[in-house]
């Protein structure tokens, strides 16, 4: 499964009660550390595909949804467990380290 755009209409559905660990990347199209971290996300999303689910959020068109997870620099990611934030990091990570946070949030462990 590869990354998809959901919005503030299927959010609830794509992310709060998906059956999966869930990965939310806050972005912006004109965002050049986001366009960076794209195909990052992509590798990782088909590595994990069943496991966690990676989606996209865009500030500029949602910034309501982007309010709500108090997403004050791009990227932000959020790291969702059963309808719960269990982390958030702000800026571009490292595929090594967003590979062991979703290892983590696959599993169950603390990310």
């Amino acid at each position: 499964m590869s990354v998809y755009r959901t919005s503030t209409q299927n959010f609830k559905r794509d992310v709060l009660q998906s059956p999966v660990p869930v990965l939310v990347d806050f972005y912006a199209d004109w965002c050049g550390p986001c366009r960076m971290l794209s195909p990052v996300l992509e590798r990782l999303a088909l590595e994990f595909s069943g496991k966690v689910r990676i989606v996209k959020v865009n500030v500029d068109d949602d910034p309501a949804l982007a309010n709500q997870y108090r997403v004050s620099s791009i990227p932000s990611l959020a790291f969702i467990a059963d309808g719960e934030v269990v982390a958030q990091s702000a800026g571009a990570a490292s595929e090594h380290s967003l590979r062991r946070a979703l290892t983590q949030l696959s599993t169950g462990a603390a990310t």
